[in-house]
């Protein structure tokens, strides 16, 4: 009886410590240092050289296309990497007393901003599918414009600030709205109309909206 029960605690306790053993071996781990999340991302622009933009195009809020790639590290800091794309046809004008007047000459500009952000993710324990953001950054910017057989194209630094929100709304994907801000000297005020207005400021204030996949 004695040696029976002797074996019963014996399995009893081998039993335990296995299953001890596995719930250390598939126990959840910390996340990750770092997590790799694509996404494409849509803009709305308000450009700063808004007598400009409204002289050639006619509009005020200017839409823009792009993607990247956002690294997310596990102390809550983030790096974005982005290009986008502005591409639209208009015509030339001139501008005299702050009043426009076209010139009915056709012109096409194409703008490709090349940036890069580093911020801070807010994530909080007691809403964490709500990921408030913030971060600063700078970025390359291509301009370029045709008309009548003329191509101009340049480029200059310029710096942005962003502040915004994420949303998780599935394992792997989470949306996220903000508005960032741009600062783009330089590029414009040479010549044309942006000369006329006494433009420069190629950058604005823009709402995004962005598609992330990943953790």
């Amino acid at each position: 009886m004695k040696v029976l029960l002797a074996c019963l605690c014996t399995l009893a306790l081998a039993t335990s410590v296995s299953a001890q053993a596995r719930r250390t071996v598939f126990a959840p781990t910390t996340a990750p240092a770092r997590t790799f999340r694509p996404f494409v991302v849509i803009t709305g622009e308000d450009f700063a050289a808004r007598t400009s933009f409204d002289a050639t195009f006619g509009q005020t809020i200017y839409p823009m296309w792009g993607g990247g790639l956002q690294v997310a590290f596990r102390n809550n800091l983030y790096l974005d990497l982005t290009v986008s794309r502005f591409q639209k046809t208009g015509q030339r004008a001139f501008v005299v007393g702050g009043q426009a007047f076209p010139l009915a000459i056709a012109l096409d500009a194409a703008i490709t901003p090349i940036e890069a952000t580093v911020g801070h993710r807010f994530v909080l324990r007691s809403s964490p599918r709500v990921v408030p953001y913030v971060g600063v950054g700078g970025g390359w910017y291509l301009y370029k414009e045709s008309s009548d057989g003329d191509t101009v194209s340049t480029s200059h630094a310029g710096a942005l600030g962003v502040a915004g929100v994420e949303f998780r709304t599935g394992r792997l994907v989470r949306l996220s709205v903000d508005a960032q801000y741009t600062y783009v000297p330089g590029i414009l005020g040479n010549d044309g109309v942006s000369k006329d207005a006494g433009e420069s400021n190629l950058g604005g204030v823009a709402g995004r909206f962005r598609v992330i996949l990943g953790r």
